[in-house]
Protein backbone atom coordinates (compact mmCIF):
# COMPACT_ATOMS: atom_id res chain seq x y z
CA UNK A 1 0.00 0.00 0.00
CA UNK A 2 1.07 3.63 -1.11
CA UNK A 3 0.27 6.20 1.26
CA UNK A 4 1.21 9.99 0.98
CA UNK A 5 -0.65 12.77 2.68
CA UNK A 6 -1.54 15.61 0.43
CA UNK A 7 -2.43 19.70 0.85
CA UNK A 8 -5.36 19.11 2.38
CA UNK A 9 -4.11 16.74 4.83
CA UNK A 10 -6.25 13.95 2.88
CA UNK A 11 -4.40 10.28 2.98
CA UNK A 12 -4.41 9.28 -0.86
CA UNK A 13 -4.24 5.87 -1.20
CA UNK A 14 -3.12 3.57 -3.69
CA UNK A 15 -2.52 -0.05 -3.60
CA UNK A 16 0.31 -0.25 -6.39
CA UNK A 17 1.97 2.88 -8.21
CA UNK A 18 0.21 4.39 -10.52
CA UNK A 19 -0.10 3.69 -14.09
CA UNK A 20 -3.20 5.58 -15.12
CA UNK A 21 -2.36 9.22 -14.10
CA UNK A 22 -4.88 12.24 -14.96
CA UNK A 23 -2.87 16.04 -14.75
CA UNK A 24 -5.19 18.58 -13.86
CA UNK A 25 -1.71 21.17 -13.78
CA UNK A 26 0.52 21.67 -16.38
CA UNK A 27 3.47 21.91 -14.03
CA UNK A 28 2.54 18.23 -12.59
CA UNK A 29 2.44 16.70 -15.97
CA UNK A 30 5.84 17.75 -17.06
CA UNK A 31 6.60 16.76 -13.87
CA UNK A 32 4.84 12.91 -14.15
CA UNK A 33 6.56 12.93 -17.98
CA UNK A 34 9.90 13.43 -16.50
CA UNK A 35 9.72 11.18 -13.45
CA UNK A 36 7.79 7.99 -14.96
CA UNK A 37 7.43 8.76 -18.93
CA UNK A 38 4.57 10.24 -20.90
CA UNK A 39 3.23 7.18 -21.45
CA UNK A 40 1.88 6.87 -17.99
CA UNK A 41 -0.47 10.06 -18.51
CA UNK A 42 -4.49 9.26 -20.22
CA UNK A 43 -5.23 12.67 -19.24
CA UNK A 44 -4.29 16.24 -19.52
CA UNK A 45 -5.66 19.89 -19.86
CA UNK A 46 -5.73 22.34 -22.48
CA UNK A 47 -2.48 24.10 -20.55
CA UNK A 48 -0.31 21.33 -19.86
CA UNK A 49 2.20 21.78 -22.98
CA UNK A 50 5.09 20.08 -21.67
CA UNK A 51 6.63 18.13 -22.61
CA UNK A 52 6.68 19.82 -26.60
CA UNK A 53 5.55 17.83 -29.16
CA UNK A 54 4.72 14.10 -26.77
CA UNK A 55 2.07 15.79 -24.48
CA UNK A 56 -0.44 16.63 -27.38
CA UNK A 57 -1.50 13.05 -28.14
CA UNK A 58 -2.76 13.24 -24.68
CA UNK A 59 -6.40 13.52 -24.63
CA UNK A 60 -7.39 16.54 -22.66
CA UNK A 61 -10.73 17.05 -20.58
CA UNK A 62 -10.76 20.53 -20.54
CA UNK A 63 -9.11 23.64 -18.93
CA UNK A 64 -7.64 23.39 -15.37
CA UNK A 65 -10.76 25.53 -13.36
CA UNK A 66 -13.12 24.40 -15.96
CA UNK A 67 -12.63 20.73 -16.78
CA UNK A 68 -14.86 17.95 -17.86
CA UNK A 69 -15.21 15.87 -14.81
CA UNK A 70 -16.85 13.16 -16.40
CA UNK A 71 -14.15 12.98 -18.97
CA UNK A 72 -11.69 12.55 -16.33
CA UNK A 73 -14.09 9.97 -14.71
CA UNK A 74 -14.26 8.03 -18.41
CA UNK A 75 -10.43 7.78 -18.54
CA UNK A 76 -10.41 5.03 -15.40
CA UNK A 77 -7.28 7.19 -13.69
CA UNK A 78 -5.65 5.69 -10.89
CA UNK A 79 -4.64 8.53 -9.95
CA UNK A 80 -5.68 12.11 -10.04
CA UNK A 81 -3.40 15.07 -9.53
CA UNK A 82 -4.73 18.39 -8.94
CA UNK A 83 -3.66 21.99 -7.13
CA UNK A 84 -5.55 23.56 -4.21
CA UNK A 85 -4.96 27.12 -6.19
CA UNK A 86 -5.10 26.01 -9.77
CA UNK A 87 -8.09 23.58 -10.12
CA UNK A 88 -11.46 24.51 -9.48
CA UNK A 89 -12.36 23.10 -5.92
CA UNK A 90 -15.82 21.86 -6.36
CA UNK A 91 -14.90 20.18 -9.74
CA UNK A 92 -11.75 18.33 -7.45
CA UNK A 93 -14.23 17.54 -4.53
CA UNK A 94 -16.55 15.80 -7.53
CA UNK A 95 -13.71 13.34 -8.02
CA UNK A 96 -13.19 12.73 -4.83
CA UNK A 97 -16.39 12.17 -4.56
CA UNK A 98 -16.90 9.56 -7.45
CA UNK A 99 -13.97 7.43 -5.23
CA UNK A 100 -11.23 8.31 -7.61
CA UNK A 101 -7.60 8.59 -5.52
CA UNK A 102 -6.97 12.51 -6.33
CA UNK A 103 -3.98 14.29 -4.78
CA UNK A 104 -3.68 17.79 -4.28
CA UNK A 105 -0.60 19.99 -4.70
CA UNK A 106 0.24 23.13 -3.15
CA UNK A 107 4.13 24.19 -2.72
CA UNK A 108 4.39 27.73 -1.81
CA UNK A 109 8.37 27.03 -1.97
CA UNK A 110 10.82 25.48 -3.16
CA UNK A 111 11.58 23.29 -0.51
CA UNK A 112 8.40 22.44 -0.55
CA UNK A 113 8.20 21.62 -3.91
CA UNK A 114 11.08 19.21 -3.64
CA UNK A 115 9.09 17.56 -0.91
CA UNK A 116 6.44 17.57 -3.31
CA UNK A 117 8.44 15.81 -6.04
CA UNK A 118 8.88 13.00 -3.13
CA UNK A 119 5.14 12.26 -2.70
CA UNK A 120 4.91 12.35 -6.77
CA UNK A 121 7.95 9.65 -6.81
CA UNK A 122 5.70 7.38 -4.22
CA UNK A 123 2.58 7.58 -5.67
CA UNK A 124 4.47 6.48 -9.68
CA UNK A 125 6.46 3.88 -8.02
CA UNK A 126 9.87 5.99 -8.58
CA UNK A 127 12.40 6.05 -6.53
CA UNK A 128 13.34 9.58 -5.82
CA UNK A 129 17.00 8.92 -4.49
CA UNK A 130 18.18 7.44 -7.95
CA UNK A 131 16.25 10.15 -9.96
CA UNK A 132 18.20 12.10 -12.29
CA UNK A 133 15.35 14.56 -11.93
CA UNK A 134 14.87 14.83 -8.39
CA UNK A 135 18.72 14.88 -7.86
CA UNK A 136 19.08 17.69 -10.30
CA UNK A 137 16.57 19.43 -8.57
CA UNK A 138 18.15 19.19 -4.72
CA UNK A 139 21.71 20.17 -6.30
CA UNK A 140 20.60 23.37 -7.95
CA UNK A 141 18.83 24.65 -4.95
CA UNK A 142 21.73 23.52 -3.11
CA UNK A 143 24.41 25.25 -5.04
CA UNK A 144 22.18 28.79 -5.30
CA UNK A 145 21.87 28.72 -2.05
CA UNK A 146 25.68 28.02 -1.16
CA UNK A 147 26.86 31.00 -3.75
CA UNK A 148 23.97 33.66 -3.03
CA UNK A 149 26.71 35.88 -1.13
CA UNK A 150 26.12 38.94 -3.37
CA UNK A 151 23.51 42.02 -2.61
CA UNK A 152 20.25 40.70 -3.39
CA UNK A 153 18.68 42.94 -6.37
CA UNK A 154 15.22 44.17 -5.78
CA UNK A 155 13.03 43.47 -8.35
CA UNK A 156 9.10 43.75 -9.30
CA UNK A 157 7.14 41.11 -10.97
CA UNK A 158 3.82 41.60 -11.87
CA UNK A 159 1.41 39.06 -12.56
CA UNK A 160 -1.80 41.02 -14.28
CA UNK A 161 -2.35 45.18 -14.96
CA UNK A 162 -5.19 47.06 -14.65
CA UNK A 163 -5.01 46.93 -12.10
CA UNK A 164 -1.26 45.84 -11.72
CA UNK A 165 -0.93 43.07 -9.54
CA UNK A 166 2.02 41.16 -8.21
CA UNK A 167 2.76 38.73 -5.32
CA UNK A 168 4.09 38.10 -1.59
CA UNK A 169 6.53 36.11 0.27
CA UNK A 170 3.80 33.73 1.02
CA UNK A 171 4.14 32.53 -3.28
CA UNK A 172 6.54 30.35 -5.08
CA UNK A 173 7.70 32.79 -7.58
CA UNK A 174 8.84 35.01 -4.30
CA UNK A 175 10.98 32.04 -3.05
CA UNK A 176 12.68 30.97 -6.10
CA UNK A 177 13.48 34.83 -6.61
CA UNK A 178 14.86 34.94 -3.19
CA UNK A 179 17.16 31.49 -4.09
CA UNK A 180 18.11 33.01 -7.16
CA UNK A 181 19.57 36.40 -5.80
CA UNK A 182 16.75 38.65 -6.09
CA UNK A 183 14.77 39.99 -3.60
CA UNK A 184 10.64 40.60 -4.21
CA UNK A 185 10.46 44.21 -2.89
CA UNK A 186 6.52 42.99 -2.11
CA UNK A 187 7.25 40.29 -0.32
CA UNK A 188 6.10 41.74 2.69
CA UNK A 189 3.26 43.36 1.20
CA UNK A 190 0.20 41.68 1.91
CA UNK A 191 -3.36 42.31 -0.59
CA UNK A 192 -5.66 44.48 1.26
CA UNK A 193 -9.71 44.83 0.68
CA UNK A 194 -11.28 46.40 -1.03
CA UNK A 195 -9.58 47.26 -4.13
CA UNK A 196 -9.43 50.88 -3.31
CA UNK A 197 -7.88 50.25 -0.24
CA UNK A 198 -5.02 48.06 -2.01
CA UNK A 199 -4.91 51.13 -4.43
CA UNK A 200 -4.08 53.73 -1.10
CA UNK A 201 -7.12 55.12 -1.72
CA UNK A 202 -9.04 54.19 1.87
CA UNK A 203 -8.54 52.45 4.83
CA UNK A 204 -8.25 48.34 4.58
CA UNK A 205 -11.27 46.32 6.05
CA UNK A 206 -10.78 44.21 9.05
CA UNK A 207 -11.68 41.16 10.49
CA UNK A 208 -12.46 37.80 10.18
CA UNK A 209 -13.80 37.44 6.81
CA UNK A 210 -10.92 39.48 5.61
CA UNK A 211 -8.35 37.51 7.27
CA UNK A 212 -9.95 34.11 5.52
CA UNK A 213 -8.87 35.38 2.00
CA UNK A 214 -5.83 34.59 0.05
CA UNK A 215 -3.40 37.96 0.33
CA UNK A 216 -0.43 36.92 -1.34
CA UNK A 217 -1.62 39.04 -4.27
CA UNK A 218 -1.73 42.52 -4.03
CA UNK A 219 -2.86 45.23 -6.56
CA UNK A 220 -0.18 48.20 -6.49
CA UNK A 221 0.12 51.32 -7.75
CA UNK A 222 3.26 52.14 -9.87
CA UNK A 223 4.65 54.37 -7.38
CA UNK A 224 4.68 51.56 -4.88
CA UNK A 225 7.86 50.06 -7.15
CA UNK A 226 9.96 53.05 -6.83
CA UNK A 227 8.71 53.31 -3.14
CA UNK A 228 10.25 49.80 -2.24
CA UNK A 229 13.31 50.18 -4.03
CA UNK A 230 13.38 48.20 -7.29
CA UNK A 231 15.21 47.92 -9.67
CA UNK A 232 14.68 45.99 -12.36
CA UNK A 233 11.57 44.85 -13.35
CA UNK A 234 10.78 41.14 -14.72
CA UNK A 235 8.02 40.53 -17.01
CA UNK A 236 7.08 36.82 -17.40
CA UNK A 237 5.08 35.53 -20.43
CA UNK A 238 2.37 33.78 -17.75
CA UNK A 239 -0.17 33.91 -16.34
CA UNK A 240 -0.66 37.25 -18.69
CA UNK A 241 1.74 37.73 -21.48
CA UNK A 242 3.83 41.09 -20.89
CA UNK A 243 4.68 42.78 -23.95
CA UNK A 244 7.24 45.80 -24.99
CA UNK A 245 4.42 48.33 -24.27
CA UNK A 246 4.31 46.94 -20.79
CA UNK A 247 8.28 47.69 -20.88
CA UNK A 248 7.74 51.03 -21.57
CA UNK A 249 5.22 52.23 -18.85
CA UNK A 250 7.91 51.27 -16.32
CA UNK A 251 10.94 52.69 -18.26
CA UNK A 252 8.56 56.22 -17.92
CA UNK A 253 8.37 56.39 -14.50
CA UNK A 254 10.39 58.78 -12.58
CA UNK A 255 13.59 57.35 -10.89
CA UNK A 256 16.57 57.40 -11.17
CA UNK A 257 18.74 55.76 -12.54
CA UNK A 258 15.69 54.41 -14.89
CA UNK A 259 13.84 50.80 -14.13
CA UNK A 260 15.58 47.78 -15.95
CA UNK A 261 13.07 45.83 -17.56
CA UNK A 262 13.66 42.11 -18.92
CA UNK A 263 11.45 39.36 -19.89
CA UNK A 264 11.42 36.15 -18.13
CA UNK A 265 10.07 33.17 -18.34
CA UNK A 266 7.29 32.50 -16.32
CA UNK A 267 7.45 28.92 -16.34
CA UNK A 268 10.70 29.36 -14.40
CA UNK A 269 9.32 30.90 -11.80
CA UNK A 270 5.31 29.54 -11.69
CA UNK A 271 5.97 26.04 -12.15
CA UNK A 272 7.21 23.70 -9.10
CA UNK A 273 8.26 20.32 -9.76
CA UNK A 274 11.10 18.72 -11.92
CA UNK A 275 11.64 22.32 -13.77
CA UNK A 276 12.89 23.43 -10.85
CA UNK A 277 16.35 22.69 -11.65
CA UNK A 278 16.67 24.24 -15.06
CA UNK A 279 14.89 27.51 -13.55
CA UNK A 280 16.81 27.88 -11.39
CA UNK A 281 20.11 27.76 -13.19
CA UNK A 282 18.32 29.73 -15.58
CA UNK A 283 16.85 32.74 -13.24
CA UNK A 284 20.20 33.00 -11.47
CA UNK A 285 22.13 33.63 -14.90
CA UNK A 286 19.74 36.54 -15.15
CA UNK A 287 19.76 38.08 -11.77
CA UNK A 288 23.92 38.20 -11.95
CA UNK A 289 23.34 39.98 -14.89
CA UNK A 290 20.92 42.14 -13.46
CA UNK A 291 23.86 42.35 -10.45
CA UNK A 292 26.36 43.73 -12.26
CA UNK A 293 24.19 46.47 -14.35
CA UNK A 294 22.32 47.43 -11.05
CA UNK A 295 25.46 47.96 -8.68
CA UNK A 296 28.31 47.62 -11.05
CA UNK A 297 29.80 44.63 -10.15
CA UNK A 298 29.68 41.44 -7.37
CA UNK A 299 28.98 44.10 -4.51
CA UNK A 300 29.18 42.05 -1.30
CA UNK A 301 25.96 42.12 1.60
Amino acid sequence: MIEVVDAMDRQVRLAQPAARVVSLVPSETASVADLAGVERLVGRTDYCVEPLGKVEAIQSVGGTKGFDVAAVQALRPDLVLANKEENSRPLVEALMSAGLAVHVSFPCTVDASLEYLDSLCLLLGVDAKCSDSVKKCRAAAKRARREQENMAVPVFVPIWKDPWMTFDGGAYASDILEICGAHNVFSGRPRLYPLAADLGKTKPRIGPKVRARDTRYPRIRLEEIIERGARAVLLPDEPYAFSEDDATAFRELDVSPSLLTEPVDGKDLFWYGTRVAGAIVRICDQVEQLRSVCFGGYANK
